[in-house]
């Protein structure tokens, strides 16, 4: 839910009203905000994943779908589209295959400035400023925007990086409760939990179940790790302890950037908290406002003439 900003639904709107959509698309969920010239959230929409690297097709149908839902949220008809700017920061984009292959999309919108979903969760977090932002979701990453200086930590992607995200959280709680009931590992509550939650009996059905799956299954799985590691269960506790060091040493990294403020944002979060150090703890602020916000200040920033970092607009 889109936070820090007046949230109202006016009807009957027009492209002439200067609106712009600003888009956060991660490896999970796509989601859209429709915001006026004054900060007032117009329409909201989610859609499917927005991640290019996991589906280019899936991706961009998941922008329009969730730019569309924003719009009829709004009062507004989808033929609007055309008229309207857009805002988007996408996992993925970071890398040039993938930023290429959006920048090639004949899209429907009257123009699109893209950006890193890094960037616009800095500029959401932070109302548009300086700053530095970690994020736990689907994936993980660590972010620092300070003086027009950009800083990426991690980002590396499922499976080989996203280190503390969900997806490792869920792929190593899975790992590890295949070993305890093969008899490698110690008995552990963690298999109960899991094997409960996806309606499963033994290893053999829960081999068969993981095999080949995308991030966000696995990113699923995560909340087991949590609520095993809350029950004082030991593989679980120590799942959290090596994701949490990790999370806090990104931290320590970051600060070494000197941002004025600093975020830990993404849906892991909230069940990270706790467990990082105290020093971490205090430095962290709450977000002012949300990826998709900070996709929409992203594009008015280009509009006029300030651009943060090295990404270009498309227009048709």
């Amino acid at each position: 839910m889109v936070t820090g900003i007046k949230n109202t639904v006016r009807k009957n709107l027009t492209s002439d009203d200067s609106l712009i959509l600003g888009i956060d698309g991660g490896g999970t969920k796509c989601k859209a905000v429709l915001m006026s010239p004054d900060n007032v959230v117009l329409g909201e929409g989610t859609a499917g994943p927005g991640n290019p690297v996991y589906g280019l097709e899936q991706a961009k149908e998941s922008i329009k779908s969730s730019a569309i839902m924003a719009l009829q949220q709004a009062g507004m008809s989808p033929r609007e589209l055309v008229n309207i700017t857009l805002g988007v920061g996408l996992a993925g984009v970071n890398l040039p295959k993938h930023y290429d292959n959006i920048m090639n999309w004949q899209h429907p919108f009257k123009q699109i400035f893209l950006a890193t979903d890094l960037l616009i969760a800095s500029l959401g977090a932070h109302d548009g400023g300086d700053g530095a932002v970690i994020v736990s979701g689907t994936g993980s990453c660590g972010f620092s925007y300070v003086n027009q200086k950009s800083t990426i930590l991690g980002g590396h992607g499922f499976p080989q990086g996203d280190k503390g995200s969900g997806a490792w959280f869920g792929l190593k709680a899975a790992e590890l409760v295949l070993l305890s009931l093969d008899g490698f590992a110690k008995p552990t509550q963690l298999a109960e939990i899991m094997l409960a939650q996806l309606n499963l009996k033994n290893s053999a059905e829960l081999t068969e179940k993981v095999a080949g799956k995308p991030a966000s299954f696995f990113a699923q799985l995560a909340n087991c790790v949590f609520v095993a590691a809350d029950a004082k269960d030991e593989l679980a506790l120590s799942i959290v302890k090596e994701g949490a060091d990790y999370i806090n040493t990104m931290a320590e990294k970051l600060m070494n950037t000197h941002p004025p403020r600093m975020s830990l944002i993404g849906g892991l979060g909230r069940s990270l908290f706790p467990h990082l150090g105290r020093r971490v703890q205090h430095t962290l602020s709450a977000p002012l406002s949300s990826p998709e916000v900070g996709a929409v200040y992203f594009a008015r920033q280009n509009i006029n003439g300030f651009i943060p970092e090295k990404l270009v607009s498309i227009v048709t």
